[in-house]
């Protein structure tokens, strides 16, 4: 079978070929084993690639780069208007050679695909994955509201998945898991994990890009917050961005010695940082699932993060963490330092998130795609080494992975 994905992924040259932002990447990589034939048509940037950056390692996987449109100001923004002519050349051109399409929202290519996908007859199987939160409580972009708009009313006329369960979820809306973790990771993780026990000081991270949205000013008033509260701590942030000098001049004036911001680092060398982390803080404006949550519970890290979208649900469920509302800096602070005082506490929250990361491996998300197709459409993937032998695959969705839809010649049931 022949997919089709299509996505705002930023793409760059490389020494070592063309390279995307490495979490989708790896994601992808183990997409394509379910599949004859991928295409993934993206943006490609200018310029030297972040260190976040990973190659592709599947053989049946090809890029198609599309020019990149938009930004800021509402030049940039105008541009996506006249970008859009050529963008939509090439998806018609390949949806018109692929079976199933995979989009992955929101962003304004998307968008796109969505409007094409309302009025043309392929692909067949059509499956978009909602990235970001699907029941929002703050204001977000009128293309984010469109798209989930669109999606709800199933005007692509196939399936989406997303983070959490909703009320009034539609019969089409599956809940997914977001993968990002490999049984190597899960063993590894669980190992380190078992063998430690909290002493001071409390040790933080912050995996992600340097922004406001992801919380990175608040991040830094936690940390002057545990400090005002006399708790021996250190923070370590991975990650860049345009506002990491301002961050960096605002931790210097505040005396904050116990910060260290230390750029992007290459994803094998991330597990070192959850392996000597206690917690991770992420007080996001808007998210999914965050994979960086999900890889520091594999290794026993305590998650202390924004009570948006599906965290909440996730980390209840589960018990391996704290979600607070976004801008509760004083009540993330108390939480760590209730940790700080109860070790017991903090090491059962860590041994839960080990228990729940399973859930968030690459194996789990092959079997629930393969769910996916088989219960929304009669069709059955098998893995490439499965192929080769001449197998094929019987899908099996764990509850948590989401459900499966019956599915009838009649359609949707």
């Amino acid at each position: 079978m022949r997919l089709l994905i299509i996505s705002h992924t930023p793409h760059y040259h490389s020494d070592e070929g063309i390279v995307g932002w490495g979490p989708t990447v790896r994601e992808l990589d183990y997409l394509a084993a379910l599949f004859d034939q991928v295409t993934h048509v993206a943006v490609g940037y200018p310029g030297h690639p972040p260190a976040s950056a990973l190659p592709y390692k599947a053989s049946n996987l090809r890029v198609r780069l599309l020019a990149p449109a938009g930004g800021e100001s509402w030049r940039d923004k105008l541009g996506i208007l006249t970008a859009y002519p050529a963008y939509a050349r090439v998806l018609r051109e390949e949806m018109s050679r692929a079976d199933a399409v995979h989009v992955r929202c929101p962003a304004n290519i998307s968008l796109l695909a969505l409007w094409l996908l309302g009025r043309m007859p392929a692909p067949r199987y059509r499956w978009v994955k909602f990235a970001g939160n699907w029941q929002p409580d703050s204001r977000e972009p009128w293309s984010y509201r469109l798209q989930r708009r669109w999606l709800a009313e199933n005007r692509h006329r196939g399936v989406v998945t997303v983070n959490g369960r909703w009320p009034q979820q539609p019969a089409h809306v599956y809940t997914f898991d977001n993968p990002c973790l490999t049984d190597e990771e899960i063993d590894q993780g669980g190992a380190l994990a078992a063998a430690r026990q909290f002493r001071l000081p409390a040790e933080l991270l912050f995996v992600g890009e340097l922004n406001e949205g992801k919380g990175v000013g608040r991040v830094l008033r936690v940390a002057q917050a545990l400090r005002a509260r006399g708790i021996p701590f250190r923070l370590r942030l991975l990650g860049d961005g345009p506002d990491r000098p301002r961050y960096e001049a605002w931790a210097r004036d505040k005396g904050l010695s116990e910060v260290s911001f230390l750029g992007w680092i290459p994803r094998a060398e991330v597990a070192r940082y959850y392996a000597a982390a206690h917690f991770i803080l992420l007080p996001s404006r808007s998210e999914g699932w965050p994979k960086v949550l999900s890889e520091a519970m594999a290794y026993g890290v305590v998650p202390v993060a924004a009570a948006v979208s599906s965290i909440p649900q996730i980390l209840g469920e589960t018990g391996a963490g704290v979600a607070l509302p976004t801008d509760d800096v004083e009540g993330m602070a108390g939480a760590i330092a209730s940790f700080v005082a109860n070790p017991d506490t903090w090491a059962a929250a860590g041994r839960a998130g080990v228990a729940a990361a399973p859930r968030f491996t690459y194996r789990a998300y092959q079997a629930a795609v393969a769910g996916l197709f088989a219960g929304a459409w009669g069709v059955w993937l098998s893995s490439a080494a499965e192929r080769e032998q001449g197998q094929s695959v019987v899908a099996v969705v764990a509850p948590e992975a989401g459900t499966v839809l019956p599915y009838s010649s009649n359609g949707y049931h």
